[in-house]
């Protein structure tokens, strides 16, 4: 490394993230678990029905994953220039600028903090039946939820390439149970004619189809986070486009299957009213009824450990996001630090886990619900506020490109980033008109306000913080989204 020689060995350990550990495939469970299948195809597919009443959602997770790969050209074409673990902040300062960026870190933790936490909810809350079940105990949801708590803090501070094994495991097996329920919806079909509309672009023009965009666009959540892992690649350039392209399309291609299988089971004309009546339970108690009560305990126990994955991969992509601000002592040195041994962003972990621990005993000491007040308003904050970052990072893709010397294609650097942007502006207007029925509350209820604009405060306080750095701090401010090279000055 070309700052070797500045820093004391100790200093130089424990200032950088484990090099070379992750292939393609590594990354991609990462992303792919950050997602979520099973507990999207559960929770959100049957959510959009029940909400929207309308049956193009498959058609919807095709077009949304195709915008998503646009997105993606030149998001991975500015990733070869810049390795950093900084991701969307990295990407905004270097093209919108310092402050811009600054802003964007600060929006950044809130969204990936705020769907981690989240998580905590739906796993305490999907636990407690199945414990109910087999022990015949009730335990309270945040007893369960401190188990996988402790289980996260442990693995977030191990191996990187050990937590990628865990969630291989984990992803490969909640993929093929997915795939056996399709497979079931498909050889039993409650109709003679198949549900073909639902995959007719028709369906794109309906009445309320913004919300089901917004929706469609939450599913994904966590394929952009590829790039934060690109420090601890094997050869970026390669790893990272490779593992991004791969979770979009298997995430579009799962995602659309599964919610168009789940119309073939009940039929087009039932799916919202059995989407409303079933809730996350649809796809098991069909499971139940086309395969038995094995095979839907079976998906039950995935659907808690697809919880727990996307959780693991949130806290990793979290503490690197808080590593990444400390390397470059945007916020305390401190953050800037890994452990010697593992090669894990030991402070940004253990800061992510004492806010996970301060929500979970917050909210069992004030009985407030884990699935809706904590893992849906939680959940729908966090999707948000990427749905925002996505944007605001494919505005700035264009700009960077055309200040800096390069040797990408105008496809890569203008074309592509252009209409993506273009896209993702209307949908993120969808997402503000359509914030009420995101949350399913009534259009005056607070929280139609509250939540989104948690970003502008944040926003504004990344701003803020960008010119007291510029003023107090210049050396730290014009390292600003340098990365690893903010270590060499």
């Amino acid at each position: 490394m070309t700052h070797a020689h500045r820093h004391p060995p100790g200093d130089r350990i424990t200032a950088a993230l484990a090099a070379n550990r992750l292939g393609v495939p590594a990354v991609a469970f990462f992303v792919l678990s950050a997602a979520g299948p099973l507990s999207v195809i559960a929770g959100v597919v049957t959510t959009g029905y029940a909400v929207t009443g309308i049956t193009g959602l498959p058609i919807v997770f095709l077009v949304v994953g195709a915008v998503l790969a646009l997105f993606a050209v030149g998001y991975v074409a500015m990733a070869r220039y810049m390795a950093n673990a900084g991701a969307f902040y990295t990407y905004v300062t270097h093209g919108l600028g310092r402050p811009a960026g600054v802003a964007a870190a600060w929006c950044a933790l809130l969204a990936y903090n705020a769907i981690q936490v989240a998580l905590y909810g739906v796993f305490g809350a999907a636990s407690v039946p199945l414990l109910a079940a087999w022990l015949g105990v009730t335990v309270p949801w945040w007893v369960v939820a401190l188990l996988a708590w402790a289980l996260v803090v442990v693995l977030g501070l191990s191996r990187v390439d050990l937590n990628g094994r865990v969630l291989a495991v984990l992803l490969t097996a909640e993929i093929a149970v997915i795939l056996l329920f399709d497979v079931a919806g498909l050889l039993n079909p409650a109709e003679a004619a198949l549900p073909w509309q639902a995959l007719s672009p028709a369906e794109l023009f309906s009445p309320g189809v913004g919300a089901l965009l917004v929706i469609a666009i939450l599913g994904f959540v966590g394929f952009e986070a590829a790039v934060v892992f690109s420090e601890e690649s094997r050869d970026p350039r390669r790893t990272i486009p490779g593992a991004t392209y791969l979770a979009v399309a298997v995430i579009a291609g799962v995602y659309a299957l599964s919610s168009w299988t789940m119309q073939v089971a009940v039929g087009a004309g039932n799916m919202a009213a059995v989407a409303r009546r079933d809730s996350a339970e649809t796809i098991f108690i069909l499971a139940a009824d086309q395969m038995g009560d094995v095979v839907a305990t079976a998906g039950r126990v995935l659907f808690i450990t697809s919880t727990f994955a996307a959780m693991l991969s949130f806290h990793n992509t979290s503490a690197r996001y808080l590593f990444a601000l400390g390397r470059e002592r945007v916020l305390p040195e401190v953050f800037g630090r890994t452990t010697a041994r593992t090669g894990a962003p030991k402070t940004g972990s253990i800061a992510q886990s004492c806010l996970g621990l301060l929500v979970i005993v917050v909210y069992a000491l004030l009985g407030l619900d884990p699935m809706v007040q904590l893992f849906y308003f939680g959940g729908t904050l966090g999707g948000f506020g990427i749905l925002l970052l996505l944007t605001v990072t494919a505005i700035s893709v264009p700009i960077y490109f055309a200040r800096n010397p390069h040797d990408e294609p105008r496809t890569h650097t203008l074309l592509a980033p252009v209409a993506a942007a273009v896209i993702l502006v209307v949908m993120l207007g969808l997402a503000i008109t359509n914030f009420a029925t995101l949350l399913g509350v009534p259009g005056d209820d607070p929280l139609v306000i509250i939540l989104p604009s948690l970003y502008g405060v944040a926003a504004v306080l990344g701003l803020a913080w960008a010119f007291v750095l510029h003023l107090r701090r210049p050396g730290v401010y014009i390292q600003i989204g340098q990365g690893a090279k903010a270590l060499a000055s």
